[in-house]
This record gives structure tokens, sequence and C-alpha cells, in this order.
């Protein structure tokens, strides 16, 4: 995805760095000035840990939440919605950016 232009915000407890960028523990750590301008979460989590990434993201009024292949979680993505977030759940982003751009 940034070989398409697409700015990455890797969030991941256990490294610093990652594809080139600062990795950030969580969300709400991620710096407010550069947290208001995320478009969209991609989860690449399993499912049991979606719930506490929606919690997040519905704090920092994330416009959209996409859960990769595999990754399931109903009640999860309900509460996403109504907090009005778009979620796509079990569907790879790249394939589909791919279907529809390339």
């Amino acid at each position: 995805m940034q070989a398409a232009g697409y700015k990455i915000i890797p969030v991941n407890p256990h490294i610093a760095e990652t594809l080139g960028e600062k990795s950030y523990p969580s969300l709400l750590a991620i710096p407010v000035d550069v947290a208001q301008k995320i478009d969209l979460v991609d989860v690449f989590r399993r499912s049991e840990y979606v719930g506490e990434i929606v919690e997040q993201a519905i704090q920092l009024k994330t416009p959209a939440i996409w859960l990769q292949e595999g990754v399931i979680n109903e009640p999860a993505a309900q509460k996403a919605r109504k907090a009005g977030i778009f979620v796509v759940m079990d569907r790879c982003v790249l394939k589909e950016h791919r279907a529809r751009f390339c």
C-alpha cells in the first residue's frame, strides 16, 4: 500500500519501527496531530483483540476500520458502526485495492 502512495502508521507494541516508519504501541499513543489524519485503521490482529482496537478507534473518531482476512468480530464491528465508523470485515485491503485500481 505504501507503493500505491498511502502513508502507513504502524501500531505494534513489540517493535520500534517497520516499513521505514516509527511504530506506536497503541492507536492512542499516536500523536494527536498525526492521529487526526488517520482515514483507516487496518487490523492485522486476531479477532479477540478487535474490541480493544475498536474502542481506541472510537476515541480517535477514526472514519473507517478494516479487518483483514480471517479477522471477524461482529460485536466489535457493530459497536464501531453504532459510533459512525465504516467497517469492512474479513477482507484483504491490498487485494481489494488491486481489484479496483490496478
